[in-house]
């Protein structure tokens, strides 16, 4: 299987709360460069945190590939999420595209690596990253590629 996680691209220093944070001009930017780095890539779906700046990143994403089918929407992938908690909501579906922030997407990668949480992966905004094995389980991935912006 394969699983690519995307941080969110730059968003807005302030709003009314965390999760209404939007993405600035820069950001969009950085996802469409991100993006690009998925072209041909034969992904399944797209999963996103509820956050704005997240569903903006994912949708930006979609529109850029010509990703026919719809951004999901999960609770999971804020900020604060336990990655042994979101571990246990990925099956063996190959091709997902996961899109979040930190600090989960750092826990999450070395915790697929590495098989405990001691060594997050560095990911800046609009970082992506590729992994690849059999299943999604804790220390049984390989971190293939990493791009940042």
């Amino acid at each position: 299987m394969k699983l690519w996680v995307l941080r969110h691209g730059q968003a807005e220093s302030h709003a009314a709360t965390d999760a209404q944070r939007n993405l600035t001009a820069h950001g969009r930017q950085q996802v469409l460069d991100s993006a690009a780095q998925l072209i041909g890539q034969p992904i399944a779906a797209i999963l996103a945190s509820p956050y704005a700046r997240a569903q903006q990143t994912a949708h930006l994403v979609r529109e850029a590939l010509g990703f026919e089918g719809e951004v999901l929407t999960v609770p999971w992938l804020t900020p604060d999420t336990n990655p042994l908690k979101a571990l246990e909501q990925l099956d063996s579906a190959d091709n997902l595209l996961l899109v979040s922030h930190q600090p989960l997407v750092g826990s999450l990668i070395g915790l697929l690596q590495h098989g405990h949480l001691r060594d997050p992966q560095a990911m800046d905004t609009a970082s992506l990253a590729e992994l690849q094995g059999d299943w999604p389980l804790a220390g049984t991935m390989t971190l293939t590629r990493i791009r940042h912006p």
